[in-house]
């Protein structure tokens, strides 16, 4: 009889942009083992990330809501081997110690620790987004600080990776990955009546996280029209439900001043899916630090982003000196902060002129068709 393959629950993260950062580590997971049955376990707002991912053999999703008990349930009936936690929540680690999974790996944290059968050390490295106090700020305001920066072994996809090494996968970082097939890349311009005949270019101005990582709506519309005028390109506005006020009045002043044949607004009118496609169709995506920056670099899209509050080494989409992602950042002494909103004048943010972000997404673009 044929050996019973390995049972591996890898319980998945909470935030779209962590998720994706997550996939190096479910890429060397799955080379790792190749015959085992890896299922993710998931919020239902993510679960269609994961259904369509190489590395996935099968998704559990988990409604907002549903006790911790109901999902220990659940995860019992499946009868794991093995479990994964990524999340550093107690809840997670209680998950998988009430589904009594024989083997539990993930981060150690205080009592969750207990919870786990390897709680695994801080990594060496690691830096955690310290929040700073509006005093901190100051004091870095008033001695004149230049911008923090970090290590390149700083960045979060390490954290993922170095949990599944305890599994045997190597802890060398790999591109992000997410996969997008044709079919729905043509769907999307269907519905949207997006033609080939035009540069089609995305424009992500919400950031979930909070205004802190916003760049003026103001700018955008500058960037976005000038592109207009050096490329001829078409813009395509992405962004979620509670995006949807401030997209449409870019996309407004973007056909005021461009032309309304120049720009088509999708925020808030998209499936999950079907973000993935539109960032996948599009030839560049001009956008805050959040969630769809990181899925257009993992579908194959180059993206220009300015960084004010967060720090590209940690969070950012790239992790090698020939990415063709442009990121720049607002280098002013009390950046990156962390926070949610600015607790002074956003500086950080506001120190990142149209210019810079228009030559950065010419840039980007550019490396798209040397790379074709």
């Amino acid at each position: 009889m044929p050996a019973v393959a390995e049972k591996i629950l890898v319980r998945g993260v909470n935030w779209l942009g962590d998720a994706v950062m997550a996939t190096p580590a479910l890429q060397r997971l799955r080379e790792a083992k190749p015959q085992a049955h890896i299922t993710l376990l998931t919020p239902e707002k993510l679960a269609d990330l994961w259904r369509e991912h190489p590395s996935v053999d099968g998704v559990l999703a988990f409604a907002p809501g549903e006790s911790v008990w109901n999902v220990a349930r659940r995860l019992r009936e499946e009868k794991f081997d093995t479990a994964i936690v990524f999340p550093n929540s107690p809840r997670s680690a209680l998950e998988v110690f009430l589904a009594q999974i024989p083997r539990r790996v993930g981060y150690a944290r205080g009592p969750r620790s207990f919870l786990l059968t390897e709680a695994v050390p801080a990594r060496p490295g690691a830096m955690r987004m310290h929040k700073r106090s509006r005093a901190e700020i100051e004091a870095r305001l008033a001695s004149n600080t230049p911008r923090e920066t970090f290590p390149a072994n700083a960045h979060h996809v390490h954290d993922y990776l170095l949990l599944v090494s305890k599994l045997g996968g190597n802890p060398a970082p790999v591109p992000p990955l997410l996969h997008v097939r044709d079919d729905e890349v043509a769907a999307l311009r269907a519905r949207f009546r997006l033609a080939n005949s035009s540069p089609l270019f995305a424009l992500n101005p919400g950031a979930e996280y909070g205004a802190a990582k916003r760049w003026p709506a103001e700018h955008f519309v500058a960037a976005a029209v000038q592109l207009r005028e050096r490329t001829k390109c078409h813009w395509l506005i992405v962004g979620g439900p509670a995006d949807r006020d401030l997209a449409a009045r870019i996309a407004s002043e973007i056909g005021a001043r461009a032309g309304s044949e120049s720009v088509t607004n999708a925020a808030g009118e998209t499936s999950l899916r079907q973000l993935f496609a539109a960032l996948k169709a599009s030839e560049l995506v001009l956008t805050n630090d959040t969630g769809p920056m990181h899925v257009a670099a993992a579908v194959g899209t180059p993206v220009a982003v300015p960084f004010g509050s967060t720090a590209p080494e940690l969070t950012g989409p790239s992790f090698s000196a020939d990415s063709p992602h442009q990121l720049v950042m607002g280098c002013v002494p009390c950046a990156p902060c962390f926070l949610r909103e600015c607790p002074i004048d956003f500086r950080c943010m506001k120190s990142i002129t149209v210019e810079q972000m228009v030559a950065a997404a010419q840039r980007a673009w550019q490396s798209r068709h040397r790379a074709a």
